[in-house]
């Protein structure tokens, strides 16, 4: 079973959330962030080359041109490769753990695993940001040497930044599978 729903994330931008469910123990969540904007692009872009052709015309040096065009080029490349994440993605599986995979706008992706078996819980958080209150969904680990304390916070969906509503939406549903891993393994 699939669903997609549409929400905003804690600065009003677009973020669409596609639910799927493989099995009643087995869920994938996915946060898909708006592409990168043309206006933004070439806004920067514009903003780089004048201020380059500005000093061009006081030094009328014409590797202050190529330089611009240069660093224009790499930032892009950067901001692509390392920071702009498009879609992030959370797989529960009662009997084998959690996978968090954030993918890049560059197809780069990184894949985080944690084990069930040090999971303690999974809760929605509050926290100040920019003057504001935020919740965000997090994942509880377990101290290896204290099993009834946590070690480790560890939050989910960072990049997109979902609001409330939909957190509420992946929290539900993770714990409808958290609980039934809880029920078997509790079993003799």
């Amino acid at each position: 079973m699939e669903d997609k729903r549409i929400f905003s994330d804690i600065c009003g931008g677009r973020l669409a959330l596609q639910c799927r469910s493989y099995s009643p123990f087995c869920r994938e969540f996915c946060v898909s962030c708006p592409r990168l904007s043309l206006r933004s692009l070439t806004a920067v872009t514009c903003t780089v080359w004048l201020a380059a052709y500005g000093l061009f015309a006081l030094c009328e040096n014409s590797m202050i041109l190529s330089a611009a065009i240069f660093i224009t080029l790499l930032g892009l490349l950067g901001y692509l490769h390392f920071v702009k994440i498009d879609q992030e993605t959370l797989l529960i599986i009662d009997s084998l753990g959690i996978q968090m995979t954030s993918s890049y706008a560059s197809g780069k992706e990184n894949t985080t695993f944690i084990e069930m078996g040090k999971v303690k819980d999974i809760v929605i958080n509050e926290a100040i940001y920019m003057q504001k209150v935020i919740y965000y969904l997090c994942i509880l680990l377990k101290d290896p040497l204290e099993p009834h304390n946590i070690s480790q916070v560890v939050p989910v969906f960072q990049s997109a930044k979902p609001r409330l509503d939909c957190l509420i939406e992946v929290y539900k549903s993770c714990q409808e599978v958290l609980a039934h891993q809880k029920a078997t393994s509790t079993r003799p």
